[in-house]
């Protein structure tokens, strides 16, 4: 790892070609002191150690920050090998190649390591516990990157959305052109974030050269069912006379999930001194955009 005073860090984003790495990619521009290099599976597969080794090898970083992840809930509870190949044991290469060439990691990870029965924000000291496969993949990773490394951010974050990749905003707003009702669900209260903001966040703690190294919650501020933002979608695209909402609390899906998991940003705050704004906000910033 090269010296921290030089000018430019350099850093590479795994899963560059999925909606969080697109959202970096977008705020490139605004970090000229930051050197970011993009890979995709076909790039760099984090499943192959001997693919990582050469790779490490032959480009020096300072930062790794891993976006590449198996995200599909659904399909996890049938790909479960496959699953834990990507989530688990492809974060554990990476987590040994930062600490072979004494690379900082940012790892995101996910609102679904908990298990929902908890009534209050979900903070980065209470005991995770996963209901299906894709978050005990994830917490699989977050375990192995704490057991390998001592220089690391585990960014814990929930419902994402932008622009970019398939994603709830992206399917209310094709729907909205071509159904006159739809029905969504009550059944879960999390927090819709914003993937740009996230993106922020992320660029902020390598600009910023923070070593207030460990876990942390990022999503936006507040809270909502699944009904709630897509009403509020419908209503900042100005689709509310178009397309009529129901509400259901019966949506069955095959994979378990947390019936609550809003995360508390208190560390964030503490700590590291982000401005995050509201769901409500975030989301009209995008529709305006």
């Amino acid at each position: 790892m090269r010296s921290k005073e030089e000018n430019n860090m350099r850093v590479l984003v795994t899963g560059g070609d999925g909606q969080l790495g697109k959202c970096i990619k977008v705020l490139e521009k605004y970090y000229p002191n930051l050197n970011l290099s993009f890979t995709s599976s076909k790039d760099l597969d984090i499943t192959n150690k001997k693919n990582i080794a050469e790779f490490f090898k032959n480009n020096p970083w300072d930062y790794v920050v891993n976006c590449a992840a198996y995200t599909n809930v659904e399909q996890a509870e049938k790909e479960s090998e496959k699953a834990f190949l990507v989530n688990a044991e492809g974060v554990k290469n990476l987590a040994e190649a930062c600490a072979l060439n004494e690379l900082i990691l940012i790892h995101i990870s996910t609102d679904y390591v908990f298990d929902g029965k908890k009534k209050a924000p979900y903070t980065e000291e209470d005991i995770p516990n996963p209901i299906n496969v894709y978050g005990k993949s994830k917490l699989f990773g977050e375990q192995y990157i704490q057991e390998i490394l001592e220089e690391y951010f585990i960014v814990r974050t929930s419902w994402l959305y932008s622009q970019f990749g398939k994603n709830f905003y992206k399917t209310i707003l094709k729907k909205s052109k071509t159904e006159k009702k739809l029905t969504i669900t009550t059944a879960e209260v999390g927090t819709p974030t914003n993937a740009n903001d996230l993106a922020k966040f992320l660029l902020q703690i390598i600009a910023s050269r923070s070593n207030e190294y460990g876990i942390y919650h990022f999503s936006n501020m507040g809270s909502s069912t699944w009904y709630d933002f897509a009403k509020e979608i419908i209503k900042v695209s100005g689709k509310q006379d178009i397309i009529k909402l129901e509400k259901t609390d019966n949506y069955p899906t095959f994979a378990q999930r947390p019936k609550y998991s809003v995360l508390s940003k208190k560390k964030i705050n503490n700590r590291l001194a982000f401005n995050i704004l509201t769901w409500k906000n975030s989301l009209k910033e995008s529709v305006k955009n």
